[in-house]
């Protein structure tokens, strides 16, 4: 059973809006499918390529016991604020990578034989572990309901030539998947209309040991791996209601939401503030409410920890051979080799950083509109801003900033009142007093401004080596 995200029908306006929604949503979704795929140099040879690895595996049943796999199920809970003298409905799209194996075989004068790797002008074929996206849309659930999950397998051959001659094929392997879905939606009063969908997916596959025999350890759990669902997830649609926030629900669905599980799944909520909140993602990776993919992105690595710009360059210093090897690993690697190749030299420059006021709201809701965004401050200047001798403009030392009316400046003395929660020190800062040692201005035109803490013993030590605390100006309180 296949599916896709479910869409709306609005008319006009709201059905383009809806659709850029739901847009949105797969980006973030596939996001979380294809984590850790396949990473950096993006070869099988990879030691870290050689075994199917992602967050949201279900394995066979048995398989952890085995040592050769990971757990076969996951559980969360979505709270739902019904409307008003409304009946809610949910529609479940479940959503994961099915594995399977790719083999690689020479053409021989009485048929084909297995070979290690196959060279066809400039690409190199090798075996190794593709996947294919499976979708699964259950829609309309309304009361407690078990919903089988059934993938069948399958097998496709493609043939590979040298120029005209036949050199060989590509033969993949799809083993069969067989799950269920379990539902069980329940109403209660939490001073207000409550209505908590508990969602159990789990594999009902069983880890047979005797399909290794007498295979190594590594061996084992690619099999189990191919009997798996990879990256599994959920995106989630409700119609007459609202999911609430299992990080932050409001006071009244608090006690709810502390008594709900989450087994190996998290659920956020998906659109920028002030929409519907009609839509989650169910993630095997903790997440904040309403992620987005940066618009400065220029396509997937596969590794969400990781930096655009660090991967594009170290991509790009890999020798013709590599590249030959990844792009003959997987369709999907020879994408970013090619990505990286054609990037212009705009679009890695997009890649080097962009900061963004986490307490600006209109900004999370361009970054989530899905419309092809600039970076937010773009400086023309023929001074090096590599090198702060070159600029005469600017004096750390002796540069001020107005707070609160008053100039702050070297030597100032200030209080400290941390708004971001940049780090757990902020906690730990609040109400303490520092002294000024710098006034900062960035290439993007922001300002920081250095201090010591007066009740730090060794802000001389600090002071002499240049290790101070940063803060923005509206973080500062003077002291006249």
């Amino acid at each position: 059973m296949t599916g896709h995200i479910p869409t709306a029908a609005a008319p006009g306006s709201s059905r383009t809006r809806d659709e850029r929604r739901l847009a949105d949503a797969r980006r973030v979704a596939d996001a979380i499918l294809f984590e850790g795929y396949i990473l950096y140099p993006y070869r099988s040879t990879s030691a870290k390529n050689q075994l199917r690895w992602q967050f949201g595996m279900l394995g066979p049943v048995g398989a952890v016991e085995a040592g050769v796999g990971e757990e076969c199920g996951a559980r969360t809970s979505l709270l739902v604020a019904p409307e008003p003298d409304t009946s809610i409905a949910t529609d479940l799209t479940l959503r994961f990578l099915h594995p399977q194996s790719r083999t690689v075989e020479r053409a021989t004068g009485s048929g084909f034989a297995p070979v290690e790797a196959l060279h066809t002008g400039d690409a190199q074929w090798v075996p190794w572990h593709e996947a294919v996206v499976r979708e699964v849309s259950i829609p309309d659930i309304t009361t407690d309901a078990v919903f089988p999950v059934e993938i069948a397998g399958g097998e496709e051959t493609e043939v590979l030539y040298d120029g005209s001659r036949l050199a060989g094929r590509l033969v993949r392997t799809r083993e069969p998947l067989t799950g269920q879905v379990r539902v069980s939606v329940r109403h209660i009063e939490a001073g207000r209309p409550l209505v908590i969908l508990d969602i159990a997916v789990e594999n009902l596959l069983s880890w047979n040991p005797a399909a290794t025999g007498q295979a190594p350890r590594t061996a084992a759990r690619d099999i189990a791996a191919r009997a798996s669902f990879a990256g599994a997830h959920l995106v989630a649609r409700v119609r007459g209601g609202r999911f609430l926030s299992p990080t932050d629900p409001p006071a009244w669905a608090a006690s709810a939401s502390a008594a709900c599980e989450h087994h190996r799944w998290w659920p956020v909520l998906l659109e920028a503030e002030g929409g519907p909140d009609d839509l989650a993602l169910v993630s095997p990776i903790i997440l904040s409410d309403r992620p987005s993919i940066a618009p400065e992105s220029a396509g997937d690595f596969f590794d969400a920890t990781e930096i655009d710009e660090m991967l594009a360059l170290r991509v790009r210093t890999l020798t013709v051979d590599e590249k030959a090897q990844a792009r003959g690993t997987d369709p999907r690697a020879a994408e970013i080799i090619d990505r990286c190749e054609t990037m212009t030299d705009a679009t890695l420059a997009g890649l080097h950083g962009t900061v963004r006021d986490p307490t600006d709201g209109d900004a999370d809701a361009n970054a989530n509109a899905g419309t092809e965004a600039a970076p937010e401050t773009t400086i023309t200047t023929d001074t090096p801003w590599w090198d702060p001798a070159a600029d005469a403009s600017v004096a750390p030392e002796h540069d001020t900033v107005l707070v609160a009316g008053v100039t702050v400046r070297k030597g100032s003395s200030v209080r400290l009142r941390p708004l971001r929660r940049a780090d757990a020190q902020d906690m730990f800062l609040e109400g303490q007093n520092a002294t000024v040692t710098a006034v900062l201005h960035d290439v993007d035109g922001g300002t920081h401004v250095a201090v010591t803490l007066d009740a730090d013993p060794g802000n001389d030590l600090h002071a002499w080596y240049g290790r101070y605390h940063y803060f923005a100006p509206d973080e500062l309180e003077p002291l006249r």
